[in-house]
Parts: structure tokens; C-alpha cells; sequence
């Protein structure tokens, strides 16, 4: 006899993965994860919307809880936010991009949406304020890396390990 699982409680339990994975890479690799010069490795998820919706929710979470962590109430705003716009327009992208160039061309959200937005809050949000193009190109560097570095592998074992179809 097949067991009937509650599609709720799948949805609730895959975002909760996603979200304390992602917060524990974070919080693991604290020296790189926060501040104008920053690589996250828990970036390297941010492809996951091409599989899982449920890794929206999954994402923003741990985003969430992973600034928290930083101590800044506009990291907590402004970070969770530019992951909420990445992973929609991620998980967009794969429904709209058909072929074996979808993640590559799905993760230039993530990379963009931190570019920009995370510069704009150091820039109006803290008293140094930074220079907006120095952070811009370091967020982006660091995204770069976590995302087609480390996010691009990721995609590829876990499309070649559950069998997914690259459509």
C-alpha cells in the first residue's frame, strides 16, 4: 500500500531545509558571509528555484535569519529582499528558459539583485556609507564566485543525483 504524503507538510518541511541550510552555511562561514567584501557560499542555493518553489520561502528564511546574525536591521530589510527578488526571478527563469543554458543564465539574479541593492543600503544606511561602485563590483565578485563557482556544480549533481530534466 502507498503512503500518502500531505503536500503541505512537504512544502513546510523543503523550505525549512532550504532555509536552515542556507542560514547554517552563512553563520558556519561568518568571515566571508557578511560585509562589503563578502562570499557567501550559502549563495550557491540561490539556484535551487530552478527545482524547488518551496525554495523560495527556503531562501528568504534563511536569508532572514542568517542577518539577523549580522546585527543590522537593514540587512535583515534590505538582504532578505534582494534574495526575495533573486529567487522569483530565478524560479521564473526556469519556467520560461528551456535548455542547457538555464542556470547559467538563471543566476544572474542573484548576482545583480545583490549588486545593487546591498551597496544602496551600505551607501544611506551606515555611517561610513562606502563608495556605491567598489561595493557594487565586490558584491558582485562574491557572488559570482558562490553562485557560478559554487552554484553552477551544485545545479548539475543535483539535476545528475534526483534525476531532474534540464527542459
Amino acid at each position: 500500500m502507498k503512503k500518502k504524503y500531505n503536500v503541505a507538510t512537504i512544502f513546510i518541511a523543503k523550505t525549512g531545509i532550504i532555509a536552515a541550510l542556507y542560514a547554517v552555511l552563512t553563520i558556519a562561514f561568518a568571515p566571508i558571509s557578511y560585509g562589503a567584501i563578502q562570499c557567501r557560499v550559502s549563495e550557491a542555493m540561490t539556484l535551487l528555484p530552478l527545482f524547488f518553489v518551496e525554495a523560495i520561502p527556503g531562501l528568504i528564511i534563511g536569508c532572514l535569519i542568517s542577518n539577523i546574525f549580522s546585527g543590522v536591521l537593514m540587512d535583515m530589510v534590505f538582504g532578505t529582499l534582494a534574495t526575495a527578488i533573486a529567487s522569483v526571478l530565478t524560479f521564473y527563469i526556469g519556467k520560461w528558459i528551456k535548455g542547457k543554458g538555464k542556470p547559467f543564465i538563471a543566476g544572474i539574479p542573484p548576482v545583480l539583485a545583490n549588486a545593487f541593492i546591498l551597496p544602496i543600503m551600505w551607501k544611506y544606511f551606515t555611517p561610513d556609507g562606502g563608495f556605491y561602485w567598489f561595493n557594487m563590483a565586490t558584491v558582485a565578485a562574491g557572488q559570482i564566485i558562490a553562485v557560478y563557482l559554487l552554484g553552477i556544480p551544485l545545479y548539475f549533481a543535483l539535476n545528475k543525483r534526483f534525476d531532474f530534466k534540464i527542459k
